[in-house]
């Protein structure tokens, strides 16, 4: 009977939650169409002093795309976990497609000419920050609101641990996340779990857990549950996916990355079967593809641009010393394979064997024009026709001489992980002060951190960040010599 009555209890919460969502994607559909429309009509109005019919029309079809676009993008979704940066460029996207499609409509019925360029683009550029600039202002009254305590979800950690502890105090002290933390529950494992593969069946102490918790959540105390792996047993862990698999609770399993390798992991699927890649590129498909058409963009046009400095540096070095105008290096690209950098030569000598010395503080190999081509990072430029010719990318972890490369890969733990993507002329260990001569072994391991840290978290975002930091301040450095 009291299960019967739990489990009304939930079903009427659950129904409750999904016409809440329901009402407020409505509401955020019937918004986002009022901007477009709105905005459109006051930049029309503001150029022509009237509301043409074509616009009407042009009106009709961004608010169709739009939601086209919406739907295959998802941004709709709730928006609970969803940082504001992220769903801003959410919004870049979609209406960045809604444009696309309404230009490439225009072209081909030869309506370009009937709208005016002036009131369009002001429209185009203003829309996506008028429509995030709603969705920021609802985020902040419902962060209002949550921390009243009127609109939380309320979760339940069980998991003992580092991990479990810092998820229990991340939904603590973050409500803004719309979640209350119910409890945190942490099992003892018993010697068996922790010495035996294969644990015994579950015991009563715990079956009497599960079943609390089963009651619990048919009586609606919470409607997330949070497993974490690892310092969870096995039976418990399944036993409760089991039991809550005939409630309404959203259970989620939560890797302990503390004990695993699961630090460098991504999600993804085989035919269906989840999986999670330790060890991988985050250039797969699309995003392959925007990394690529950005290093290609950005590297002709600042090879165009420099072109003429090039030149000058190029003859310079050929009248100041005697040798080669650039050095060639071998070092590891992509996988681990060779590839051969190019740079201006900046020392008397042209070193690439099974011993390379790094360079050094008043190093006397290092010529007077290479001095000052080192510091500010001059000798680099030819690098950009490695990222034109696909061995480089402009950002990436810097490729080190195959000498260094074979030292360093024994004494620092994933180093070879660096060369999971191409690499880089700038990158995030080198805008953080990590670049120079690594005369410790902690400085590598540094700029090792730094760069498996870009790899797991790379975006296209990220990437210009890095490139404007590069940028602002500036090449030289005092590390580089």
């Amino acid at each position: 009977m009291l299960f019967n009555e739990a489990n009304a209890i939930a079903e009427t919460k659950h129904l409750a939650s999904a016409q809440s969502d329901r009402l407020l994607t409505g509401l955020a559909k019937v918004i986002d169409t009022a901007i477009i429309v709105s905005l459109l009509m006051v930049f029309t109005h503001l150029r022509m002093q009237e509301w043409p019919p074509q616009y009407m029309i042009a009106a009709l079809l961004a608010t169709l795309a739009f939601q086209a676009a919406a739907g295959l993008l998802a941004l709709y979704r709730p928006w609970r976990g969803e940082s504001i940066t992220r769903q801003f460029f959410r919004i870049l996207l979609v209406w960045g497609t809604t444009g696309f499609m309404l230009l490439t409509g225009a072209y081909l019925f030869k309506e370009t000419s009937t709208f005016s360029r002036l009131a369009l683009s002001a429209w185009f550029v203003t829309t996506p920050f008028a429509l995030s600039g709603w969705r920021i202002a609802a985020r902040y009254l419902l962060a209002y609101k949550l921390r009243r305590d009127a609109l939380r979800r309320h979760a339940l950690v069980v998991g003992s641990g580092e991990v479990a502890a810092q998820l229990a105090d991340k939904i603590r002290r973050s409500p803004q996340l719309g979640l209350h933390l119910a409890g945190h529950i942490e099992p003892d494992p018993t010697p068996a779990h922790r010495n035996a593969d294969h644990e015994p069946a579950i015991d009563a102490r715990r079956l009497g857990l599960v079943e609390t918790l089963e009651l619990r959540a048919r009586r609606g105390d919470f409607s997330i549950l949070y497993i974490v792996l690892g310092s969870t047993p096995k039976g418990l862990a399944s036993e409760l996916v089991e039991r809550l698999s005939d409630t309404t609770v959203s259970v989620y399993l939560v890797p302990d990355y503390f004990t695993t390798h699961l630090s460098h992991g991504r999600w993804s699927s085989l035919d269906g079967i989840p999986l999670i890649s330790l060890f991988d590129t985050p250039f797969w498909g699309a995003d392959g593809w925007l990394k690529k058409a950005q290093d290609i963009g950005l590297s002709a046009l600042i090879l165009l641009g420099v072109s003429v400095p090039m030149l000058l540096i190029a003859v310079a070095v050929r009248l100041t010393s005697r040798g080669p105008v650039f050095f060639r290096q071998r070092r590891y690209g992509i996988d681990g394979k060779p590839i051969t950098v190019l740079k201006f030569r900046t020392m008397t000598v042209t070193e690439d064997g099974d011993r390379v010395p790094q360079a050094s503080r008043n190093d006397p190999r290092v010529t007077p024009l290479g001095r000052v081509l080192r510091k500010y990072s001059l000798d680099e430029l030819p690098q950009f026709i490695n990222v034109l010719t696909g061995e480089m990318s402009i950002v990436g972890p810097r490729p080190h001489a195959i000498a260094h490369n074979e030292f360093y890969r024994s004494k620092v733990k994933g180093y070879m992980l660096r060369h999971k993507v191409k690499p880089g002329i700038t990158g995030w260990a080198q805008i953080n002060g990590w670049r120079g001569e690594t005369d410790d072994l902690v400085k590598m391991e540094k700029r090792v951190e730094h760069d498996l840290w870009y790899i797991r978290n790379w975006s296209l975002w990220l990437d210009l960040k890095i490139i404007l930091l590069t940028l602002v301040r500036g090449f030289a450095s005092p590390n580089a010599y």
